[in-house]
């Protein structure tokens, strides 16, 4: 059974930016690690080459973030955030009640949010999925990690304005 792939919703801001990022990681990133590995391994023994070693962490970093933007950016929605409504969807900007406590977070994508101070939290999370299409006034419960019980209610839905 094959899943069908999943979709975010980003902003034109945030699809810019990290366009960006997967260009210079692409280009610029790759060319200076190769220099830095190249440089350490010209130093002798890479068993003790803590340069080499450190270049070469870094080196699956960057292509882990280059693999982890492509498949972001090709799977990518871009939109205005959506005008709230009063209905839970990617890209609003939640104030709930969770377990007792109010709490004001996004849904959608944590790339959305850079520079913001808001917690994310994705449509497939425990949370997420829990509140997805709710209006505000309506409540429900989702089942945690630890596998508890929590209560959740939407008291506000507004429009992201990053």
């Amino acid at each position: 059974m094959s899943q069908e792939p999943l979709v975010t919703f980003l902003t034109q801001d945030a699809f810019d930016r990290l366009h960006a990022e997967l260009e210079e990681l692409s280009v610029n990133g790759r060319n200076e690690i190769a220099k830095r590995i190249e440089s350490a391994r010209e130093e002798g023994d890479l068993k003790e080459n803590g340069g080499y070693h450190a270049a070469k962490d870094e080196q699956g970093k960057i292509e882990a973030r280059i693999v982890q933007l492509t498949n972001l950016l090709r799977t990518a929605t871009v939109s205005a955030a959506p005008q709230s409504h009063g209905v839970v969807e990617p890209g609003t900007v939640i104030t709930a009640t969770i377990a007792g406590d109010e709490s004001v977070f996004l849904i959608g994508n944590r790339e959305i949010a850079a520079g913001t101070d808001l917690t994310v939290y994705s449509e497939q999370s425990p949370l997420g999925a829990a509140i997805i299409g709710l209006k505000v006034g309506e409540d429900t419960t989702y089942t945690a990690p630890n596998g508890r019980e929590i209560a959740v209610k939407v008291t506000n839905v507004e429009t992201f304005t990053g």
